[in-house]
């Protein structure tokens, strides 16, 4: 199939929601999302080429996106 621009900014978004917070209640915030991937990361993966390539993938993530998604959840559960 296709991909188009606007599917291919979603990516790293919903990649990283999905790998990271799968299970997860809110509570985040773009910050608190954001380090705690990193941390992750820099918890289970040597340094080297993964890991900077890794880390470079985050500067993609829209976390104010993932930050809203689970307060708008948390408001539909309320």
């Amino acid at each position: 199939g296709h991909v188009t621009g606007v599917q291919t900014c979603a990516l790293p978004i919903w990649r990283v929601n999905l790998e990271m917070f799968d299970g997860f209640e809110g509570g985040w915030t773009a910050k608190s999302a954001r380090e705690y991937v990193e941390m992750i990361i820099e918890e289970s993966t040597p340094e080297g080429v993964a890991r900077d390539y890794a880390m470079a993938f985050l500067n993609d993530v829209n976390w104010h996106e993932i930050a809203e998604h689970y307060q708008e959840n948390e408001e539909e559960e309320a």
